[in-house]
């Protein structure tokens, strides 16, 4: 019997404390019906005997408080809503109790930006998590010691796992099922509760806004530059010598202060207005390439896989609102 304890941190996000529980339930509940004994035993734990969550909209009351909960074979970590720096400091409490469960045995699953509570904790320093894409700059500027993998919808390591975006996290707990249990019940999981179980990806849910949460007034005019002259070639010496700058000291600033480098942050820029274009005109995939830029067809769209993982015309066929509309 594999003993499963959610916790349940102030200001939590009820659905990613609901949805593990109830799915980890379902193959409970399918493995008695086959007269087989329950695989798990599945715990809320919290540090008060009722928590606010979702913004204090809803109270849950925890199976068990935290001290009382000496071991468990996983640790589950739900997203945290609101300000991530204040979750953190409401939640502090958890944090050594995940560190000891982790070095007796334990394995640890973040969901979403559950991922800044994972990595407060120290335990994946120098190592790899994903979390949404939305908070992916917050992450990196707090815990820069952390390889993020932003594009990943599930990241496993040393019995430590994290997933991506959202409900994401149900593709973990597909992967832990799967895991735990066999392949069959994971597909099973997958029909009962209608998840895209293949998705490896968040990279295609990405909407690239740019990182300005800094001080540097010089990389900000590059920056609203880029973002002003997408249809225009810009060169790395170009934006230099526009800003007075040495070719060297932009690229170092501009890393430093984006997390992009200066031709990642173009190619970011233009992949998202004919991302926008796919989505919502009726322009064929060439014209959209020249509106951002792009004369050479391949390029194009190798750049633009590799930004979101799929090719324009399947993009197209997945967003674009007549398509979906269609289908």
């Amino acid at each position: 019997m594999k003993h499963i304890s959610i916790l349940v941190p102030k200001g939590a996000i009820l659905g990613s404390i609901e949805g593990p529980r109830l799915v980890f339930s379902e193959v409970n509940a399918l493995l008695q019906r086959m007269g087989k004994p329950a695989l798990f035993t599945i715990q809320l734990v919290g540090l008060d005997h009722a928590t606010a969550v979702c913004g204090g909209r809803y109270t849950v009351a925890p199976d068990a408080l935290l001290p009382e909960v000496t071991n468990t074979d996983l640790v589950i970590i739900p997203a945290v809503d609101g300000d991530l720096a204040q979750a953190l400091e409401s939640n502090q409490a958890f944090l050594p109790w995940i560190v000891k469960q982790y070095r007796e045995g334990a394995e640890v699953a973040s969901l979403c930006v559950g991922a800044f509570l994972l990595a407060a904790t120290g335990l994946i320093t120098g190592r790899q998590c994903t979390t949404h894409w939305a908070a992916a700059s917050d992450f990196r500027r707090m815990f820069p010691e952390v390889e993020l993998l932003e594009d990943r919808v599930i990241t496993d390591e040393h019995g430590i796992y994290s997933s991506g975006g959202a409900f994401s996290y149900l593709n973990l707990v597909l992967y832990l099922i799967e895991k735990y249990v066999n392949r069959e019940m994971a597909v099973f999981c997958a029909k009962v509760f209608q998840i895209d179980m293949e998705r490896v990806s968040q990279s295609a849910f990405v909407v690239f806004n740019g990182q300005k949460a800094h001080e540097d007034e010089p990389i900000k005019k590059a920056q609203a530059y880029i973002e002003e002259n997408y249809r225009e070639k810009i060169t790395v010496d170009q934006l230099a010598s526009m800003l007075a700058l040495g070719r060297r000291n932009l690229e170092r600033r501009f890393k430093k202060a984006t997390s992009n480098s200066v031709v990642e942050y173009i190619q970011r820029v233009k992949m998202e207005v004919a991302k926008s274009s796919l989505e919502s005109t009726r322009e064929n995939v060439n014209e959209v390439m020249y509106n951002v830029g792009y004369t050479d067809p391949k390029a194009f769209r190798l750049t633009f896989k590799r930004v979101t993982g799929l090719s324009p015309k399947q993009y197209r066929s997945k967003y674009q609102r007549e398509a979906v509309a269609a289908g």
